[in-house]
């Protein structure tokens, strides 16, 4: 039997913007819906923890049912819903939309994601250096090394570097190395995807999945290059105003990374 739940979770988070600080700008952002439930809690799932409201089960905008693989993660995305004032706002719900990608979008197909992420391993970030100014060399050193020197002695992938935007190959014993090391369950595969996209780097989302950076360090890492111009040009308030809001799905993938762990 139909209720008044029906339908109307997957349409909360379809059409909505990716990134709602330039949505706003532009006035495109759809109208939020008003929060129309009590009590944000979690249940037994068919393929893990669900998520319920008011005791009904929340569905991902292709209508999946919202599941976790661990209950603590299951709860950290009900909390999501629970805080969310008079209008569940999908801005405000990283977590959320980070497992709907998850569940609509790498568990039945993960092959195109771990491909997608050899590939960025192939010209990584953290591969091309500046030759100056000499505190922008220092700083990348700083920053980076450590990640290239993990990669080298824990997964024994020994990446090649280079001098400016100049593309060089790396070493197919480096890539196969470090291809070994990308999650192969699709929660943790899906969270190291998303930092990679939010980073520019594959080597920072693994060096995270695995414990070598935490995210506070992957972030810094990130952006090196970022806060260096600002410092020499001038601070760009939209700039920094989009980064609050990657800052945030960052975290995100790093709870999903954290509370999927082995024996949670």
């Amino acid at each position: 039997m139909r209720d008044r739940f029906e339908g109307i979770f997957e349409d909360i988070f379809v059409g909505q913007p990716t990134d709602p600080v330039r949505a706003a700008r532009q006035a495109m952002r759809p109208p939020l819906r008003r929060r129309f439930y009590e009590q944000a809690s979690v249940g037994d799932g068919e393929n893990g923890f669900a998520i319920l409201v008011d005791s009904k089960p929340v569905r991902s905008p292709a209508r999946r049912p919202l599941e976790a693989p661990t209950r603590p993660l299951a709860a950290a995305i009900a909390a999501e819903w629970q805080a969310q004032p008079e209008f569940i706002d999908p801005a405000r719900m990283p977590l959320t939309r980070l497992a709907n990608s998850i569940i609509d979008g790498v568990t039945s197909s993960p092959l195109p994601v771990r491909a997608e992420i050899v590939k960025y391993l192939g010209s990584d970030l953290l591969f091309y250096r500046a030759d100056a100014p000499e505190e922008l060399v220092h700083r990348q050193s700083q920053h980076w090394d450590r990640v290239i020197a993990w990669a080298r002695d824990e997964l024994q992938a020994r990446f090649v570097l280079a001098q400016g935007v100049v593309h060089g190959a790396q070493p197919d014993h480096a890539m196969a190395a470090a291809d070994a090391a990308i999650p192969r369950d699709p929660w943790r595969l899906g969270a190291v995807h998303a930092i990679m996209t939010l980073t520019g780097s594959a080597l920072l989302a693994l060096a995270v999945a695995h414990g070598c950076l935490s995210a506070e360090q992957a972030w810094t890492a990130a952006h090196v290059d970022e806060d260096w111009n600002m410092e020499q040009w001038g601070r760009d308030p939209l700039a920094l105003e989009r980064r609050l809001f990657r800052r945030a799905e960052m975290d995100a993938a790093a709870i999903v990374l954290a509370l999927t762990k082995p024996g949670l």
